[in-house]
């Protein structure tokens, strides 16, 4: 007799919030033979243990190191589950992302953790790195016709490059469609407001909820 559908998901979302990579391909899959839904065990488990991990984060009872770790168990758990997704499901058109460091800043762990909850929140994030030429923003939007685009630094020497790429957008004509939010250290609401950026978050946890409102997703 099979598992309980609610314990495997509970066991995923464990095993990616106590970082444990081998538990949670294990349990993947056992949920697998179970015959239950791929989907339903990365939303509901995998996804589920990582708004745990953040808020834990959040709580400072983890560390940006334990995040990272908890997101490697939950990319783990998604190499087993993904291929189990019917392709109906997988087509369905996601929201897409651009993300990066802006030009002259090589800090990149606030941008990373952001892009990872980004991608367990389902959008198609498409990570530019750390250090990123301004253009090269404005090109990537136009380029996968993005919905929008993070920015961070932590630095308050590289923080006028976020303005000169509104500007940019701009002067490309698609600033309309495309929604800007920007987070960093050194970064507030009032900056934002100034540069003319549709949001500020100071977390990746915010970052999901401000993005989510921003195109009207549930």
């Amino acid at each position: 007799m099979s598992v309980s559908k609610g314990i495997l998901l509970k066991k995923l979302s464990d095993g990616v919030l106590n970082m444990e990579e081998e538990a949670v391909i294990e349990a993947c899959n056992e949920y697998v033979e179970a015959g239950y839904p791929a989907f339903d065990g990365i939303m509901e488990g995998l996804v589920d243990g990582m708004n745990r991990a953040s808020q834990l984060y959040e709580d400072e009872e983890y560390f940006v190191t334990d995040l990272l770790l908890c997101s490697d168990a939950m990319y783990e758990g998604l190499s087993v589950l993904r291929p189990h997704i019917p392709s109906n499901e997988m087509e369905r058109e996601k929201p897409k992302g651009v993300i990066g460091v802006v030009e002259g800043d090589t800090h990149d762990i606030g941008k990373n953790l952001v892009k990872i909850m980004l991608d367990t929140a389902g959008f198609d994030m498409i990570d530019l790195g750390r250090d990123v030429p301004l253009q090269n923003f404005v090109d990537k939007v136009k380029e996968v016709n993005a919905s929008f685009v993070c920015m961070s630094t932590l630095m308050t020497t590289t923080m006028g490059g976020m303005g000169t790429v509104i500007e940019l957008l701009k002067e490309a004509g698609i600033r309309e469609q495309v929604k800007v939010i920007i987070g960093g250290g050194p970064i507030s609401k009032k900056f934002a407001d100034t540069i003319g950026a549709d949001g500020y978050s100071s977390n990746a946890v915010e970052a999901v909820k401000l993005i989510k409102g921003l195109l009207e997703i549930a």
